[in-house]
């Protein structure tokens, strides 16, 4: 599989190197241009890095790793027919607010499925840290295994997330379609704490639409 990542930040180049490690190909970009990304190249071997164009013509999937406020910055066009990785999290203090998610009307991959229209929105990779996605990636039926949330309207495109999910590593559990994906944003008990396919899906029984939980008490290096 091609594998485009527009933001070269923590979480896209966690996926990257996950992705790598699998066999896959994937190419790396960030908003400044693909000359600022020499210690990308020398640190994440067999990447390609590109302009944010080049990664979203190259990807059969693309993850949008970049800041929520900036989502409507990417055209659409862009990434038309496509699957879209969100790994997103709205953070009112740093994206501004966006009223409808204040009052917990939508959510964020819904948001960005309404200005991707033609594409296909997979929310994924936004509950867990990104230092614990390559510290906690597990081979297939090991004990340990850490599950993650997907959420989607087209069955397709989360069938094909949930096989990427296990070769990087990871056990799924489905979470519904982008209005469900409310369970496991940010200040919800699924957020960013590693649990099994059991756990997580208690976890994300337990959320409740309007109760925001106190902020996980480490660094949030994500998207």
């Amino acid at each position: 599989m091609k594998i485009g990542v527009i933001g070269a930040g923590f979480i896209g180049r966690a996926v990257a190197q996950l992705a790598l490690a699998a066999g896959h190909e994937v190419m790396l970009s960030n908003s400044r241009g693909p000359q600022t990304m020499s210690s990308v190249l020398s640190g994440i071997r067999g990447v390609k890095v590109g302009s944010a164009q080049d990664a979203a013509q190259f990807g059969d999937v693309v993850l949008v790793a970049i800041p929520f406020e900036h989502y409507r910055s990417i055209p659409a066009q862009w990434l038309e027919g496509k699957t879209i990785l969100d790994p997103n999290n709205y953070y009112p203090e740093r994206d501004g607010h966006f009223p409808a998610l204040d009052r917990f009307e939508t959510t964020t991959s819904r948001l960005l499925a309404e200005h991707f229209s033609h594409s296909k929105v997979v929310k994924v990779f936004n509950a867990i840290f990104a230092t614990d996605l390559t510290e906690h990636a597990r081979p297939h039926g090991a004990p340990d295994r850490r599950a993650l949330p997907v959420a989607a309207d087209d069955a397709g495109a989360k069938a094909q997330v949930i096989g990427l999910l296990d070769e990087l590593g990871f056990d799924a559990v489905d979470a519904g379609n982008l209005d469900d994906s409310w369970r496991f944003e940010r200040a919800k008990p699924a957020y960013c704490v590693p649990l099994d396919q059991a756990g997580l899906r208690a976890a994300l029984a337990a959320a409740e639409r309007t109760v925001e939980l106190p902020p996980v008490s480490r660094e949030h290096t994500h998207s």
